[in-house]
């Protein structure tokens, strides 16, 4: 670690000075005196590393926290980042062309690795102005014991060596935030692959714990899950309204929908007459269409309840709104098998679809809308605008072309699931 730093307690005041590349060729100001000064004492350093880093230790145990744990977990590793670090810094003072790059190397090498560590940035800056004060203290110290006249000469580099630490801890904090920022993508790019394993159902068991504390649900209890497309950009936003209020959900992206993992707790996903409706409505948003699929049991079947979800996705209609997978069974039966769907439509229903568009739509309104009146003349005809008997007739005509009778149970349900089929699939 480039542990050329000084302590918090701020030895200097002021802005530190951004750091600039010395270009080679450029003639020092410092004059041949206090050069031969510095190298001495720098000399006299380099032979004396080990107990420098000694001292770095017991004042970063002293003063850091962060590097108290750093020196209680891994003491020998720390020791030799940190020797490293004043070796090459002090070498820089006797040769700093020649010692530049590998100093600028090893600084950028220490930032990295802290930052995969998670040692703080803070505490790592603190590490490296320590080191620099500590350097800077021993030049002083060396010089007062060697030619105490000399050391007035030390104020001519004294320029050159905070330049040193400040342009080491720009370069390590660049280092530690591009990492962190890595990291960061890193653990974004695993999340996405996590989720979109339990979505897809290609997960693995092995990675089910991981998966919950990457996406921060339980493993175990109840999940459904919400699929959204359509509508506004912040999809999931716009559909918020959709997840059980005090659920906590993980929003995943998909290519052709956004999809919701939803641990629901306490709830079961169903609505309950004695608590707050778990999935309430969806205010209707231009496009926006959402599908809520029915409750699994453990986030080792969110694959499931994401089919669950696309079953409920595929009844929304063009226009925007939502679908719950339990209010709409018996269209996801025909979404689910649209072969079959469709073939129901025709054997029932065919006599009805060939005739004229105008003859037909009146029918099969009529048709609809009684059902949807749990078989009331009366009130078909009050939301179609025309007299009971005219619904009773044009019902009777119904039955005449296709030969079922509403009046009979098998006959009223393959009409209801006809008619179900012919709404929910595409032409």
């Amino acid at each position: 670690m480039q542990h050329a730093v000084r302590s918090r307690a701020a030895i200097r005041t002021g802005l530190t000075p951004v750091p600039r590349p010395r270009t080679p060729g450029v003639t020092s100001l410092i004059d041949a005196d206090a050069l031969r000064v510095l190298h001495r004492a720098a000399r006299a350093l380099l032979d004396d590393l080990p107990d420098l880093t000694d001292r770095l230790m017991a004042l970063l145990r002293e003063q850091e926290p962060a590097y108290r744990a750093a020196l209680t977990q891994d003491p020998t590793a720390t020791w030799q980042e940190a020797h490293r670090s004043l070796r090459h810094s002090v070498a820089s003072l006797l040769d700093p062309r020649g010692a530049r790059d590998a100093a600028r190397r090893c600084s950028w090498r220490i930032g990295a690795a802290r930052a995969e560590q998670g040692l703080p940035l803070d505490a790592l800056l603190h590490a490296f102005r320590l080191g620099g004060s500590l350097v800077w203290q021993r030049l002083v110290e060396e010089t007062s014991r060697a030619a105490p006249e000399d050391v007035r000469l030390l104020v001519h580099v004294a320029a050159d060596v905070w330049n040193f630490v400040d342009e080491h801890c720009t370069l390590v904090a660049d280092a530690y935030r591009q990492t962190e920022w890595q990291i960061g993508r890193r653990r974004e790019n695993r999340v996405r692959q996590l989720a979109a394993g339990l979505l897809d159902g290609t997960g693995r068991i092995a990675d089910l714990p991981e998966a919950a504390r990457a996406l921060g649900l339980p493993e175990h209890g109840r999940y459904l899950v919400v699929a959204v497309t359509g509508g506004p950009p912040a999809r999931p936003d716009a559909a918020r309204a959709a997840v059980p209020p005090g659920s906590r959900v993980h929003w995943h992206a998909g290519a052709e929908a956004d999809y919701g993992i939803v641990s629901l707790g306490d709830h079961d996903g169903l609505p309950d007459p004695h608590r707050p409706e778990v999935a309430p409505g969806v205010p209707v948003v231009p496009g926006l269409r959402v599908g809520v699929g029915s409750p699994v049991d453990g986030l080792a079947a969110v694959g499931d309840a994401r089919r669950l979800a696309d079953t409920a996705l595929a009844i929304c209609p063009p226009a925007g709104g939502t679908v719950r997978l339990a209010d709409q069974l018996p269209a996801a039966l025909a979404v689910s098998s649209p072969e079959l769907g469709r073939a129901l439509a025709e054997k029932v229903l065919g006599p009805l679809l060939r005739l004229e568009s105008a003859d037909r739509e009146v029918l099969l309104d009529t048709l609809t809308t009684w059902l949807d009146c749990d078989g009331s003349a009366q009130r078909a005809g009050e939301r179609l605008y025309c007299h009971r008997n005219t619904v009773l007739n044009r019902l009777r005509r119904c039955e005449q072309l296709t030969g079922r009778s509403l009046a009979r149970p098998a006959d009223l349900v393959e009409f209801s699931l006809a008619l179900t089929a012919r709404r929910v699939l595409p032409d």
